[in-house]
Formats: C-alpha cells, structure tokens, sequence
C-alpha cells in the first residue's frame, strides 16, 4: 500500500478536502505539512497522541513536519461546548509551551532532508495590530458561516465571547503564515478542528490564490461510542509525572476486545499482516489479550520508552505475586501507589490498620479474619500476625507498602518521605 491508501486501512482519515488530489499531493514528492497543539495545560494527553503519531507516519513516508505550538492561541483557546474558557495567566502559558515543545520533539526526526521544523504561531501573532487583524483577516471571513460552525451554534444561547468567537481567524492565518513562511500545503487535525482547518484552507485560497490540501483523524471512542482516553482520575496525561508509565500501560492493557483492533491500527507502527494476525489471535483465544499486550507494549514504547515498558510490565507482575517487588525502581513504585489508591501514611501502624487503610478489607476484624485465614499479604510476604507494627525497614525504598488480600485484592500505603 501507498501512503495514503495505510492511512485510510488504518481508519486514521475521518475527513479530506478531496481525497483523490490529496492523495496525488502526497505522492508527488515531498509535502511540507503542519499540526497544531493548543497549550492549555501543562502537558499532552493521548488525545494529541493521534495527531504526533500522524506526523510521524507522514515524516517517515518522505513529508516534512512542521510542529506548531500555540503560543498565542493557547492564550485565548478554540470555543469548548461546556462554557467559555478561563484566561491562563502569561507566564502560566509559557511555560506550558516549552513543556509541550519537548514533548512532541521525541516523535519526529529533526535530522535528514525531511526534518521537522518547530514553530510558535506567537512570532506571527503578537505583532499583529488590531487594525491590521481587521483588514487583513477579517474582511475574508463572512460573520454567517461563522455562526453556522457547530460549536458556535450551540453556544449562542448560553454565550460565548468575541475572543473565543474569533479564535478560528487565528489558526486560519496561521495556516496562511506557514504557507507563506515555509512553504507549507497540508494541516492535519482531529476532526474536532475540522472547521478551523477548512477556514483555514478558505483563508488561503481568497488572500492567496493558493490550493492547500487538508485531513483530519477522527475521534476515537469506545465501543459504547463515549470518547476514548478518559479514565476516573481524568485525561490520560503524556507527561510521565501526570500519568505514570505503569498507569499508561495499564490503560491500554484494558482495552475493550471489541476496538482493540482498531486501536493497534490507529497507535501501532505493526504491519498490517502483524495486525490481522494479532484480530484472529483475539478472535479465537481473547482471554489471552494478545493484541491488548501488543498494544499496550507498542504505545507505551513510543511514549515512554523500552526501559520504563519494562519496569511497567515487572511492575504489574509483581503486584499480583508473579515478580519480586523488591527489584522495582521506587518511580514505577510511586506510580504502582498512585494507580491502587494508595493512602498516605504519617504514622507507623499495625498491618490490619494498613489493610484497612489500603482499601483491601473494609474493618480490622476483617483484616484479622484475613490474616488467619493465610490470606494477608505484605509486599508479598505471608502475614501470620495482623497486630504486627508495619516497621519502615520492612517498607520497599523505606516508604511504600504493596498490601494484598488473597491473589487479586491489592492495595498500598506509602509514607511520603
């Protein structure tokens, strides 16, 4: 398969402005193409993932990446269904844009005759006057069609300001600036974007005369249609800090049967004679979670590396029994605490109290019950006394305690230092 054609098996392309010339774009030669990314927190989610993923199938298919980080749309920020957006203090938003400039740095290659180019639409921006916003923006912007994007639409009866109501101007123009600046003929975006992209597409052809192409991924969801990447403690974060590697992998080790495969599609690099052979492995034995395996092996990979993969694997084995807690790092350790709820502890206390802190039993009588039972353990360790004191040298690191109640039942505590 060409390019284009790996893109539509894998279901990446929700959206072109015309599937044929885009497709005959690509595979003239090298396509100076960009994508956006919003500072409005202070990392990625795997949402974005898609988007740094795409990048880095179009790069390795011999087009160049030009990877934008908002720093002056992410002051403002694209108009949310939910209500208007709060305005993040200066100083909070540039931080946030060197964060995420590392962070897409790893998914592409800024060496070769194809190298990324990084760029801050804030150069364009800032310098921009009100008046020259007006001329030389506004004037190709009919106010009707503006109002006629979805998002708009739903928000007139609740509100919505004249800041967010002109935020598709600013990515519009700079889709225009790359095209000027750098040559640039192709955006990519989540079908959420599909309006801007496309304002953008239209900005260029009345100011410009120019044809750009544009394509847009759509939105992942599970099988019951609600929207892939949350989980209980929210967005399902890049930044190793927000989301640990164990947790990351973790989550895409529960992948439903029913879209793994469409998963491994859309985030794994595997062939598509790997994939098929990963659907019939889930079709014939799914208690067996190949593909989920795959999946949650390849993604965590990329985002976190082979090393930390690893000690997420050993992690979860060793959680349940399977592995030796004791050879953990006390990182992947922090992130085992943060993913079973563990409790803080500020004083010593005995392992029924542990028990019943770590969430595993609900009461000390069912602690004792447990023990007795020979069903209480500490990091592993069969406990025969429920009363004992949890003594710090018995801690893993000195701090963290893996408390478990027969062979699936998990919880912690950890003393914070």
């Amino acid at each position: 398969m060409n390019l284009f054609e790996d893109l539509t098996w894998r279901g990446l392309i929700a959206h072109s402005t015309d599937p044929d010339a885009l497709a005959a774009h690509l595979g003239d030669g090298p396509v100076k193409f960009y994508v956006g990314f919003d500072p409005t927190a202070a990392s990625l989610h795997i949402g974005h993932l898609m988007q740094l993923l795409m990048a880095r199938r179009l790069q390795q298919g011999g087009h160049v990446p030009h990877l934008l980080v908002g720093g002056a749309t992410g002051l403002i920020g694209d108009p949310k269904e939910s209500g208007e957006r709060v305005m993040n203090d200066l100083d909070v938003v540039a931080g946030w844009v060197e964060r995420i400039r590392q962070q897409t740095q790893q998914f592409v290659s800024f060496d070769g005759d194809n190298a990324a180019v990084l760029v801050n639409n804030l150069d364009w921006t800032q310098g921009l006057s009100a008046l020259d916003f007006l001329r030389d923006l506004g004037k190709h912007f009919p106010v009707n069609r503006m109002l006629a994007r979805d998002v708009v639409s739903r928000r007139l009866e609740s509100g919505i300001s004249y800041t967010e109501f002109s935020y598709v101007l600013l990515q519009s123009n700079d889709f225009r600036e790359l095209y000027r600046r750098y040559g640039v003929t192709l955006q990519s975006g989540g079908s959420d974007q599909w309006g801007n992209i496309t304002a953008g597409v239209e900005l260029i052809r009345r100011s410009d005369q120019g044809k750009v192409h544009a394509l847009a991924t759509p939105l992942v969801t599970k099988a019951d249609g609600t929207k892939f990447g949350k989980t209980e403690g929210g967005a399902v974060w890049l930044d190793p800090e927000l989301t640990s590697p164990y947790a990351f992998h973790q989550f895409w080790l529960n992948a439903e049967d029913a879209k793994v495969v469409d998963y491994l599609k859309m985030f794994s690099f595997r062939s598509r004679e790997e994939i098929e052979e990963l659907e019939k492995a889930t079709a014939e034995a799914p208690f067996r979670r190949e593909a989920q395996k795959a999946l949650a092996d390849d993604v965590t990979d990329l985002v976190h590396g082979e090393a930390e993969r690893r000690a997420a694997v050993d992690a979860a084995q060793a959680l349940f029994g399977r592995g030796e807690l004791r050879e953990l790092s006390a990182r992947s350790l922090e992130g085992v605490m943060r993913e079973v709820g563990a409790a803080e502890l500020t004083e010593p206390v005995s392992f029924a109290d542990a028990m019943v802190l770590s969430g595993v039993v609900d009461s000390k009588s069912a602690a004792r019950r447990a023990v007795q039972e020979g069903g209480g353990y500490l990091n592993n360790e069969k406990v025969t006394d429920a009363d004992a004191p949890l003594e710090r040298d018995a801690l893993l690191h000195g701090r963290f305690a893996v408390i478990r109640r027969g062979r699936k039942t998990v919880g912690g505590v950890f003393f914070a230092s």
